[in-house]
């Protein structure tokens, strides 16, 4: 433990100042502001071995504990009651936008991983599921970064657009909070485009979101299993145990707690605090791995997938609901 102590330590206080900063500039957010963080560490520090191991240990370890922890949030009982009624829409539409990331991201030559992501993280509720997904795809820093910096451009814009395109179709309070709840990705940008139109809207909006995070469950438990089963194809059963994401069940097992009320109340802004602190360590350590050029080196496509895939999800989401409801 002591290898990693001044990486740690390093990572506390960045991690820190980003989630202090993302009050500040809530707009921003504290994940991209301690990926920021993070690469403006100088590389003298970032590759000695006496930071080194402890960066590389919050990136990846603290960023397990963060999902852990955030599963203590899910209550799937309480949420799915509220939200059933908006399943259809939102299981079409986490489809569309998983299957149209997929699609132009191998076009626009993006790597699965990255493609994946941006679609993860278009479909069910932005950083956070990108941050759940990415260590059960073994994700690279490149792709945790410019997928984050590709969902926070569109959460941006939804709040700008989403209200007058809103008032500019008539949409009654309840449609466009199942509009935004499907279509926008972010929970605080739903919190934000949903209350902008009214408070019938932001309600209606915040349930149909919460609802739709849940899907972070049972789709990174898919990706867990796909990736045991290629470890199978390439190696023996040995391999397939040390490849699956055990976290994941751990995750599982806290949602679980929580449905079943278990888990004591009292203590859920503490775990919801410790989990934003763990997620905030780990982007800093993500981000001293990365460079601006990497940046320029993946160009547009990043961008053009997500665009595409966040269109393409807003359009089906007001089409759609012309035919279920």
């Amino acid at each position: 433990m002591a290898a990693i102590r001044n990486g740690l330590v390093l990572c506390l206080i960045l991690g820190s100042l980003a989630l202090v900063l993302g009050q500040l500039f809530p707009l921003v957010g504290p994940n991209l502001l301690a990926i920021g963080l993070g690469m403006l560490l100088p590389k003298t520090i970032s590759t000695t071995p006496a930071y080194q191991e402890g960066l590389t240990y919050s990136s990846k370890t603290l960023l397990q504990y963060a999902v852990i922890l955030l599963g203590f949030s899910l209550s799937i009982t309480e949420v799915s009651q509220l939200g059933l009624a908006s399943l259809p829409l939102t299981l079409l539409t986490i489809s569309l936008a998983f299957f149209t990331a997929l699609f132009f991201g191998r076009r626009l030559g993006l790597s699965g991983n990255l493609s994946s992501l941006i679609g993860f993280g278009t479909a069910i509720c932005g950083g956070s599921a990108i941050l759940a997904a990415a260590p059960v795809l073994e994700a690279d820093s490149d792709d945790i970064a410019l997928s984050l910096s590709t969902i926070f451009c569109f959460n941006s814009l939804a709040i700008l657009i989403f209200p007058l395109v809103g008032h500019w179709l008539q949409l009654s309070d309840e449609a466009f909070g199942l509009w935004t709840g499907t279509a926008v990705n972010d929970t605080s940008s739903v919190v934000a485009v949903g209350y902008s139109y009214s408070q019938e809207a932001g309600d209606y909006a915040t349930i149909v979101k919460l609802a739709r995070s849940l899907m972070i469950v049972p789709i990174c438990l898919v990706f867990g299993l796909v990736k045991s089963y290629q470890a199978r194809k390439q190696a023996n059963l040995s391999s397939v145990i040390q490849g699956f994401p055990w976290f994941i069940l751990y995750f599982l097992l806290a949602s679980l707690v929580r449905s079943l009320g278990w888990f004591p109340l009292l203590i859920l802004p503490y775990t919801k605090a410790l989990s934003k602190l763990f997620m905030a360590m780990a982007l800093v350590g993500l981000g001293s791995k990365l460079s601006f050029d990497q940046f320029k080196q993946a160009g547009p496509a990043p961008f053009l997938t997500g665009l595409l895939s966040w269109i393409a999800v807003a359009l089906a989401s007001l089409l759609l609901q012309q035919v279920l409801f």
